[in-house]
């Protein structure tokens, strides 16, 4: 029936890697292990360290970490479902509410946001490889006195070793990706257990507690700080549960998706805020100071074997979560937008060379730049959350005509005006100024943000499509699957 089904895609808007995903052979580890390398990060690391700086007890931490997890869990399942389901990814996902062509908005939106982390995280790794590369050859630190385009030469060495080294392993395709995250994961904790191990040793159980805060909170101020937290964790996981699809369309089926999502989110990710927390905490008895930043604590332990395994897994965690959360979603975006001149490896080369023109270190190096910069396209994710579900679970009941998905013509379900569903758009535009208002204008909502236009695009697209029940009832009575 597939097949029958797809032998009339347009050439427009597919090619082999956004076509559906028939063999679909990924079991819960496989999502297990993604998330796994999504979490298990220098990023992952001092953000569940951090949190302790908002004053929290060591207990309101860890119920924090928890409520907010579940909330990430529930809606990597809702936006994992309709690709899991249909066996396609975010950008081809997006043509349900978005139109054929009007997909590109999102898809160059999520894409744009990875490109932006991806520089980032790989010239935040290149720090880990600089540490190897002092050890075995001291006489390198004389690089570090002169620099091109803001970057010593040590650091360009650094960065462009990590950006070869992620584009290499994307060179392969999804068989090597699924390779990586199916080990990079493992091997965090393996290092992450040694490293905890070795600085329980010296320091001693007696010297660990979980109050790292220098401050104390009481009454509303409490509960105010906790609801803080758990938007913070659910937030800080917004851009690859978006593009969930991405990877969901390779699960065997929904349950598979669903056992992967609970080991790989709930259960693991409290895990390894626990070492990273018993790490933290175990520096300041052993350093005399509190490092959030793992890649110093490494750096700073007198033991030669630690240093370089510690060295080169934050190389491997890095690796593993630029391919998952930055670097495969842009490739199925950039895709998106020209299907027959831009491959899946395509796309993926794309956002690596825009990552290294756009000079991540200068970027991070500046705060208000980078602030401006991230916030502002976070800002449109909220939306397409809130666009995206209601119009997958609300308005078309779980039900996708699968060929439309390829259509471009009037007879397609998802033709709407010559492509372009400009309700979605609308709806877009409107939580997106809430999210800009709430972010940088009531500053005291920005937490939210996240949250405040997911609900404000779910009620305005769901409004505006209220007003089209004559084309919904048709696209009900068409589906199949």
């Amino acid at each position: 029936m597939m097949n029958k089904q797809l032998q009339s895609m347009s050439p427009q808007l597919s090619n082999a890697d956004l076509a559906p995903e028939i063999d679909q052979q990924w079991s819960w580890y496989s999502i297990f292990a993604f998330w796994m390398s999504d979490v298990h990060s220098v990023g992952g690391y001092v953000f569940a360290a951090s949190l302790f700086a908002l004053g929290l007890a060591g207990w309101q931490v860890f119920v924090c970490l928890l409520a907010g997890i579940m909330i990430v869990y529930l809606f990597a399942n809702l936006m994992g479902t309709p690709g899991q389901k249909a066996g396609v990814p975010f950008p081809v996902v997006c043509r349900l509410a978005f139109g054929v062509k009007g997909a590109n908005i999102p898809a160059i939106i999520r894409g744009c946001i990875a490109v932006v982390w991806y520089g980032i995280q790989t010239y935040l790794a290149s720090s880990s490889f600089i540490i190897l590369a002092l050890y075995f050859f001291p006489s390198l630190k004389t690089l570090q006195s002169e620099s091109f385009v803001g970057l010593s030469y040590l650091g360009w060495m650094g960065f462009l070793f990590m950006w070869i080294a992620q584009a290499l392993v994307f060179m392969f395709g999804m068989p090597m990706i699924r390779k990586v995250i199916d080990y990079s994961g493992p091997a965090i904790y393996i290092a992450m257990f040694a490293l905890c191990g070795f600085m329980l040793y010296q320091t001693g159980w007696s010297a660990i507690h979980f109050n790292l805060s220098s401050k104390s909170l009481v009454g509303w101020n409490n509960v105010k700080e906790m609801i803080i937290a758990i938007a913070l964790v659910a937030g800080y996981f917004a851009g690859p549960t978006l593009n969930f699809s991405d990877f969901a369309r390779y699960c065997k089926n929904k349950k598979q998706m669903k056992v992967g999502n609970l080991l790989g989110l709930p259960l693991n990710f409290i895990v390894f805020s626990i070492f990273s927390v018993l790490i933290v905490s175990a520096s300041i008895p052993m350093f005399g100071q509190m490092i959030t930043d793992p890649i110093k604590t490494v750096q700073m332990l007198d033991s030669a074997t630690i240093t370089v395994l510690g060295a080169l897994t934050f190389i491997l965690a890095t690796i593993g979560i630029n391919i998952v959360a930055n670097f495969v979603s842009p490739a199925f975006d950039f895709s998106n937008i020209a299907p027959q001149k831009i491959s899946f490896k395509w796309g993926g080369f794309i956002a690596a060379i825009a990552s290294l023109l756009m000079t991540p270190w200068n970027l991070f190096n500046n705060p208000d730049m980078i602030h401006y910069t991230v916030d502002l396209l976070a800002a449109l994710i909220g939306p397409l959350y809130g666009i995206v579900l209601v119009d997958y679970y609300r308005i078309r009941k779980q039900k996708i005509h699968l060929s439309s998905l390829y259509n471009d013509t009037k007879n397609g379900q998802y033709w709407y005006n010559n492509g372009w569903n400009t309700r979605a758009i609308i709806a877009l535009i409107i939580a997106g100024c809430a999210s800009i208002l709430s972010s940088f204008v009531f500053t005291e909502l920005a937490n939210f943000s996240l949250f405040i236009s997911g609900a404000v695009a779910g009620v305005s697209y769901h409004w505006l499509m209220a007003k089209s029940t004559v084309s919904i009832e048709v696209v009900e009575a068409q589906t199949n699957l």
